[in-house]
């Protein structure tokens, strides 16, 4: 009966490609939740429907004051479990980061609740060349 040997750098490999494949379903997984919950829109999309919407920043009260969207209203993701009854379920909720990572959370955590208009700004703050509002 012959044993095969397996090299440690074959047993290191398989290892590599079987995180590296959780990973990549755990980021799929998270795409596919955030796509389910909220639509992404571009900032013309953004602005153009702002005004008939609720416009949630959920960046924490520091990132707030730095610089905001004109109109937004600060809701971190940190507290958003605790606050988000606040947010009305019959308007659309426009939500927004720096990027679009905490506001995908944000989306999935409403639509557990119940909402159903959630649109996430698709480049984030970062990228937003609109009117913004620094608080002092």
């Amino acid at each position: 009966m012959a044993i095969a040997a397996i090299s440690t750098s074959t047993v290191y490999t398989v290892i590599l490609v079987i995180l590296l494949l959780g990973y990549l379903g755990y980021y799929l997984y998270g795409i596919y939740q955030r796509n389910q919950a909220a639509t992404l829109i571009d900032e013309k999309t953004f602005r153009e429907g702002m005004r008939k919407a609720q416009v949630i920043d959920v960046r924490e009260k520091k990132e707030f004051d730095a610089g905001h969207i004109l109109g937004a209203r600060n809701m971190p993701y940190s507290t958003m479990r605790a606050y988000y009854s606040g947010i009305r379920k019959d308007l659309p909720v426009y939500l927004y980061d720096q990027g679009k990572a905490m506001s995908s959370r944000a989306a999935i955590l409403l639509k557990k609740h119940g909402y159903q208009n959630i649109y996430i700004l698709k480049t984030g703050y970062a990228r937003w060349d609109g009117k913004t509002k620094k608080s002092e």
